[in-house]
């Protein structure tokens, strides 16, 4: 057999399946069509390109004859890429967890021919293994059951079907967002923090970026200590471990033991994004030198790693492995490869700072280290009798070398493809980081994303499509690209003032709220009557997604967005639906807890208690504006909005407006920090909007 369909695909994880004798078809009606044609039940595999077990299970059971022969003979196999379509997956995660208890990649699901699952699992290992049957024995019992016994197995996927579709459609749970909702959430994650590594306890470890975010807003306003334990504990624990890339920059996906230290090696630009904030935020409130450097680090390596320096956008992921016997490889050192790369005195106090030994930490290469931080600089000083100065010298000449020898080994790959969503999240932290750093290249290359994703995938009639491969639009109707990239528009008006930003993302807001508005309240997933190529059975499962499972739940950033609109714009059908919204999902969001639903506490925290409002009377290009508009953009101080009104703007909020004829707005320019029903009196010194946003009260003005 030669290549397969999926040579003709523009996705990378199904092209790298295109010479495997399994008979696949990409997701889509013909698949659907043959299947109903020879009444044979569905093998559906969903998985990514960055994802190990994905090519595990490619390796030792799609690429094997005899296997793919069983498969050929009894089923219609489909591939889905889980980031082109993550509408289809999320659907079968639900499904699959109701049979497993859990989820995860690959995903294998057996379907009858209208797409209704019967059975699924994960990972099938090739013989009885790990307590788990071999795929051959699962395949053939799979078949076996759909041809004797088809009645009853449809039945039970019409079953499941409908119990997924209708759990979904009414999942209206009561609840109160108020600041005792707040309290419980926060007492609940007191008790699953993890006071020695930070993180949430537990055997393995994940960046929760959203609960990050809503940690730091409730400490910018209250000031409790034992928020910023929580937050500078967890995010200095990850970028001291190997789950950060010590000589690259940039994090891996999440971490395999309690302290940070041995990760799951792929990196994904949207942990990234997330994280990229963190580390900007965490900067901002403690001036702490290791967050900012790590959230350099992370930028170092988008740069060099993930963005199209050409076109602009970021593209989706890089690899863990290189080959299917590796395992982190091209991440991790052997002694003797640290030595050769590096002088003897840089190795002396690299393998005190690093760890690095005879034996490291990985389980198929005793040998294999993992770099991270065991101890600081002053204690290598002292334990070598070494000037403080010398030892500093030693470790970057020491990184800079270790990352040219990583530089000439053989490059775990990048899946090229750009997804709309997940570029607004990385512009939005670049455009965070650019105004906090005041570094204009950043700026400038966010910008020219931006200008991109709007250019090639936006438009009035058809919304924001997913993704761009291979030069191909693929996939529209996902809310998630349009909230995502609606948030990057505003965080692109906050960073610019141009009001060009402000009245596309109204644009998409537009768009969102005719074709996504659920009459429960929120937005729902997918616009059927936008959405291509999704089966009959999927539309019927209606979801509102508010979790962060894995990245900031769209719901979450909606509330996020139409509360800055409302602020910038003073329109109220965007206070009415926001306030929607956030009862819509008060229950459930218990029920979720801060960690997975992070982003929805941090909607809350400023739905209770506003943000600040920064208004800004004067010419644009006056160096007085200027001054007042950097001190306002680079200070934290979360969902803050800030608006410049020129001499013919026509919104002014309500509460400025009187302002707008005093002397002093006449004599030049001015800002008033607004928060709620109050506003500070007018301030013409950059300093003081500063005092004010960081922690004052415009009242103390």
């Amino acid at each position: 057999m030669g290549k397969n369909r999926l040579a003709r695909e523009t996705s990378t994880y199904l092209k790298g399946a295109a010479n495997q004798p399994v008979d696949w078809h990409p997701w889509g009606e013909e698949a659907f069509g043959r299947a109903k044609e020879l009444d044979r039940p569905i093998l559906l595999d969903i998985g990514a390109t960055w994802c190990h077990w994905c090519h595990v299970i490619d390796r030792e059971s799609y690429e094997d004859p005899e296997l793919a022969q069983v498969i050929n003979e009894n089923f219609v196999a489909i591939k889905v890429d889980r980031d082109e379509r993550p509408d289809i997956d999320v659907r079968y995660q639900h499904a699959v967890g109701a049979f497993t208890g859990s989820g995860g990649w690959p995903l294998t699901g057996f379907l009858t021919p209208d797409g209704k699952m019967f059975y699924g699992g994960t990972y099938f290992p090739p013989k009885d293994a790990f307590g788990r049957p071999s795929f051959r024995r699962v395949l053939l019992a799979m078949a076996e059951a759909y041809r004797t016994n088809k009645a009853d197995t449809v039945r039970e996927a019409e079953s499941l079907h409908r119990a997924l579709a209708e759990g979904r459609a009414t999942l209206v749970e009561e609840g109160v967002v108020n600041d005792a909702m707040l309290k419980e959430s926060l007492d609940t994650l007191r008790g699953q923090f993890d006071p020695v590594n930070g993180g949430i306890s537990g055997q393995q470890k994940f960046p929760h970026a959203g609960t990050m975010e809503w940690v730091m807003a409730r400490y910018h306003r209250t000031r409790e200590p034992g928020l910023a334990t929580i937050f500078t504990r967890t995010l200095g624990s990850m970028a001291r471990g190997g789950v950060y890339d010590q000589v690259g920059g940039g994090f891996h996906r999440y971490a395999t033991d309690p302290r940070w230290i041995v990760p799951h090696f792929e990196k994904m630009l949207y942990d990234n994004a997330g994280l990229l904030a963190n580390y900007v935020h965490a900067w901002q409130l403690t001036n702490d030198p290791l967050f900012r450097e790590t959230a350099e680090g992370i930028l170092r390596w988008t740069e060099e790693v993930l963005s199209d320096r050409t076109h602009g956008g970021y593209y989706a992921s890089q690899d863990a492995d290189v080959g299917l016997d590796d395992d982190g490889d091209y991440f991790t050192w052997t002694l003797d490869e640290f030595k050769d790369a590096v002088t003897a005195d840089e190795a002396r106090v690299l393998a005190l700072l690093y760890e690095v030994g005879d034996r490291g930490e990985m389980r198929h290469n005793p040998k294999k280290n993992v770099l991270f931080i065991d101890q600081e600089p002053e204690a290598i000083t002292k334990a070598l009798a070494l000037p403080v100065q010398r030892t500093l010298e030693l470790i970057v000449s020491g990184k800079a070398k270790l990352k040219a020898a990583r530089d000439k080994r053989p490059s775990p790959a990048v899946d090229t493809t750009i997804f709309a969503s997940w570029n607004g999240m990385m512009i939005s932290s670049v455009l965070e980081a650019a105004m906090a750093f005041g570094r204009e290249d950043l700026r400038g290359f966010a910008l020219k994303s931006l200008g991109r994703i709007v250019t090639e995938l936006w438009s009035k009639q058809d919304g924001m499509w997913h993704a761009l491969a291979d030069g191909t639009r693929k996939v529209r109707g996902l809310l998630e690209d349009h909230v995502y990239m609606m948030d990057a528009l505003l965080s692109a008006y906050t960073a610019t003032a141009d009001a060009a930003f402000l009245r596309s993302a109204e644009d998409v807001m537009a768009f969102t709220l005719k074709h996504f508005w659920d009459k429960a309240g929120g937005f729902v997933d997918i616009a059927p009557e936008l959405h291509e190529g999704v089966g009959l059975p999927l539309r019927e499962v209606r979801r509102r997604p508010m979790e962060d499972s894995p990245y900031a739940g769209p719901n979450a950033i909606a509330a996020l967005a139409l509360q800055r609109l409302h602020a910038l714009t003073g329109n109220d059908d965007y206070r009415l639906h926001h306030d929607e919204l956030m009862i819509a999902f008060a229950g459930e969001a218990s029920r979720y807890g801060p960690v997975f639903a992070g982003t929805y506490h941090l909607a809350a925290e400023l739905w209770i208690h506003p943000p600040a409002e920064v208004v800004i009377l004067g010419p644009r290009d006056d160096p007085t504006t200027l001054a007042l508009r950097a001190a306002a953009t680079e200070t934290f101080a979360p969902g803050k909005t800030v608006l410049v009104v020129d001499r013919d703007d026509a919104y002014v909020p309500a509460l400025v407006e009187p302002m707008r004829a005093t002397r002093e707005a006449k004599a030049g320019p001015i800002a008033f920090v607004c928060q709620g029903n109050v506003c500070s009196p007018p301030i013409a010194d950059p300093d003081r909007v500063r005092a004010l946003l960081a922690g004052g009260s415009p009242k103390a003005a």
